[in-house]
């Protein structure tokens, strides 16, 4: 039985946690022999399915505020003190169960550096595990993103320690080893896998349609600002702007709120479905592909997985990124809406009547049925289990490559003497 370690540390909302659940289940369905153990501090792990041959470590949790700083969430510690807790369970826990491979999310060295003791102890030669790192298409903007990576030595964690870089996006939409400032050696070990299309939604399109109150031929209008902690004036917009128009031009909408929304944010959207009969709402789902395969157009912010799920389903989208305290999903929604894929919405141009014009056109374009381009690349998931495969093959070579003289001694020195502060 091959093991295989999944690192997210996840101090934001639900994007990576949903994304990297999304590669063990997929990594332990492409194969009997392969079990993962997924370390995350996100603390929404409990309200996902977990498949069997998976289990996880849950670390305590970190907060994260617009400026990128990070703070104990919920314990009375210092960062200093909840990082250590963090990087000592890391730490412990791949040492047990002895994985023959980690893949880490997004961050070299882990949140604050706390992965870095455990990469620094793992054995060596034969018996040290193949590592991993796993990037999404965009990080943030180009500029911060190669200083930020260059202060904190993560090329030379790359040409170090890693076997590999894995990115599920494409390089015709974002190549990020010509926007990041790649050095060579760091850029030959990046491989692009294509986005990540979403499995299909375990309720059909028809029943949730009747259960929403949606008659025939009515567009239905979903929208979702993923995990919710950040989403409120998207949401406010939304349900705002829909009051308003007169009853006859109001589409059918459904809000999910997300499970990270203040309560008292989340009342008010319940109190405007009372007053408004054409809209519905709820909590929480985990099943957003069945919902976005009910709607005809979708509002949302611009996370990767929510982009995955627009292009799987391909379903008209009106995007309000992100822009604090990164560029990531301003960038994302842009290269996409130049390609046709979707529409976007600055969030300093977000007003109710601005949004349902945006709307109202692509529901327009709905009913005249205008073609939507379509990204073909989107077998992420598979190349990703198809490269984790190859690495932990017996038969290949389990030492990485070897490294150029010096890097070793740079990255410990650039991690010595950096500043703690950390792009998302």
């Amino acid at each position: 039985m091959s093991r295989i370690v999944i690192y997210s540390h996840d101090t934001f909302g639900l994007g990576n946690i949903r994304r990297m659940l999304e590669v063990a289940r997929h990594l332990v369905e492409s194969s009997p022999e392969v079990s993962v153990l997924v370390i995350t501090g996100s603390p929404m792990l409990h309200a996902f399915r977990i498949p069997p041959r998976i289990d996880y470590v849950k670390l305590p949790c970190l907060a994260r505020n617009v400026e990128g700083r990070y703070a104990a969430r919920s314990l009375s510690l210092t960062l200093a003190e909840t990082v250590r807790l963090r990087a000592n369970l890391v730490k412990s826990a791949i040492a047990d169960f002895r994985p023959d491979l980690i893949l880490v999310d997004k961050k070299p060295f882990g949140v604050e550096d706390e992965l870095a003791g455990a990469i620094e102890a793992l054995p060596d030669a034969a018996h040290r595990p193949r590592l991993v790192l796993l990037l999404r298409d965009i990080l943030d903007a180009p500029e911060s993103t190669a200083r930020v990576w260059k202060k904190n030595g993560y090329f030379e964690a790359i040409t170090t320690y890693y076997d590999q870089v894995l990115v599920v996006g494409c390089p015709e939409v974002f190549d990020l080893r010509r926007e990041y400032d790649f050095p060579p050696f760091a850029g030959a070990k990046v491989r692009f896998c294509g986005y990540i299309a979403r499995e299909p939604g375990r309720r059909p399109r028809a029943e949730l349609r009747r259960e929403l109150g949606v008659a025939d031929g009515e567009p239905l209008v979903l929208v979702t600002p993923g995990g919710g902690e950040d989403g409120w004036a998207l949401v406010h917009a939304a349900f705002t702007g829909h009051e308003a128009l007169a009853p006859a031009l109001r589409p059918r909408m459904h809000i999910v709120c997300g499970p990270e929304m203040a309560e008292a944010q989340r009342a008010q959207v319940m109190a405007a479905t009372q007053r408004c009969p054409q809209l519905t709402a709820q909590a929480f789902s985990d099943d957003m592909m069945a919902l976005q395969g009910a709607a005809d157009v979708v509002l949302a912010m611009g996370g990767y997985n929510t982009v995955c799920e627009l292009l799987t389903c391909g379903r008209r989208a009106v995007i309000v990124p992100r822009v604090k305290p990164g560029l990531e999903q301003a960038i994302r929604a842009e290269r996409m809406a130049r390609l046709g894929l979707l529409t976007m919405l600055h969030p300093d141009e977000l007003t109710p009547a601005a949004l349902m014009a945006a709307l109202a056109a692509e529901v327009a374009a709905l009913r005249a049925r205008l073609p939507l381009p379509r990204l073909r690349r989107l077998n992420g998931l598979e190349r990703v289990t198809e490269a984790v495969f190859e690495l932990i093959d017996p038969a290949a070579p389990q030492a990485a490559p070897p490294a150029p003289a010096g890097v070793l001694a740079r990255a410990t020195a650039l991690r010595g003497t950096r500043n703690t502060l950390e792009m998302h």
